[in-house]
């Protein structure tokens, strides 16, 4: 099986077709065809099907797909690995972070990386939970600091330190004038992210399990720089990192809303892939924050 085939394999597969695949890759069609069927008479069945105009992979195009790519990741990994390995690279780390923890905890972690090796390169992504894992697990990430992946085999994660999450309100917020209960923040609308985060299932189902409706989300993001005023003029109500709240810029405009149902513990962690290269750095990294990783949560 020729690497190249496989490539073309990969892009038609995504576009499902031929021509468009044809422009992207700067190759005639009739190249693209004789590529496809050397890949077919090698593996002695079809990949493809037509639908309509387009084409469609058949189930045996499928495992190859997925097998392809994650040869090519393999094939990434290795090459990076024999570079940093022949060059003595002084160390590079792809690093994600959940973005209601990035503000507390990076500009400590990366101090103390730093200090350790002042030629280290950073590469930082913040992003919410579902987006990081799915980088991690592409392989476009080494690690990645979010709340605890659990049951999953296809990561390893290291838990580094305990924090909360609570819901917050302008501080002049109307509720704060009576005593606060879960069905009185019914009529209030929210801020939140999307329902394939963790903390947004989380809250969801703390009004659900008390047959209580769902939050009204009116505003969906996963822009924390921007809630303190986005909250503070809209009345909104939103959930985040207790540790955001009380250091995050300009949380001072806004409050903690009390009440022990809409206060979730939860446990951050540093994931990486349970198969896969790991950089030294990155490595050294996990070590780091396993154990250090509560006193990066102290106030500057």
């Amino acid at each position: 099986m020729d690497l190249r085939d496989l490539n073309y394999f990969e892009t038609i597969a995504e576009l499902g077709h031929l021509g468009r695949a044809a422009e992207k890759l700067n190759r005639s069609q009739p190249a693209l065809s004789k590529s496809i069927q050397r890949l077919e008479e090698s593996l002695g069945t079809r990949l493809f099907q037509r639908d309509g105009r387009r084409i469609k992979l058949t189930d045996v195009g499928e495992l190859l797909l997925e097998r392809g790519r994650q040869l090519q990741l393999s094939i990434a990994e290795t090459e990076r690995e024999v570079r940093d390995f022949a060059g003595g690279l002084i160390g590079n780390i792809r690093l994600g972070c959940a973005a209601s923890m990035a503000e507390y905890l990076l500009p400590q972690l990366t101090e103390a990386l730093l200090a350790r090796a002042p030629q280290l390169t950073l590469q930082l992504s913040i992003a919410q939970d579902d987006v990081l894992r799915e980088s991690l697990r592409s392989g476009r990430l080494d690690a990645i600091i979010c709340p605890l992946i659990v049951d999953d085999p296809r990561f390893r994660s290291y838990p580094i330190l305990e924090d909360e999450a609570v819901v917050v309100a302008s501080a002049d917020h109307p509720l704060f004038a009576s005593p606060v209960t879960l069905k009185g923040l019914c009529q209030y609308r929210w801020v939140l992210p999307a329902t394939s985060v963790t903390s947004r299932r989380w809250i969801d189902n703390v009004f659900i399990a008390r047959h209580l409706p769902a939050p009204q989300v009116q505003i969906e993001t996963n822009s924390i720089p921007m809630l303190p005023r986005l909250i503070a003029r809209t009345g909104l109500l939103s959930f985040v990192a207790r540790e955001t709240l009380e250091h995050g810029h300009g949380m001072s405009r806004l409050r903690e809303v009390p009440l022990a149902e809409t206060t979730m513990s939860r446990t951050v962690a540093v994931s990486i892939r349970a198969e896969g290269y790991l950089p030294p750095a990155a490595a050294a990294m996990v070590e780091l924050l396993q154990k250090k990783g509560r006193s990066f949560l102290r106030e500057d």
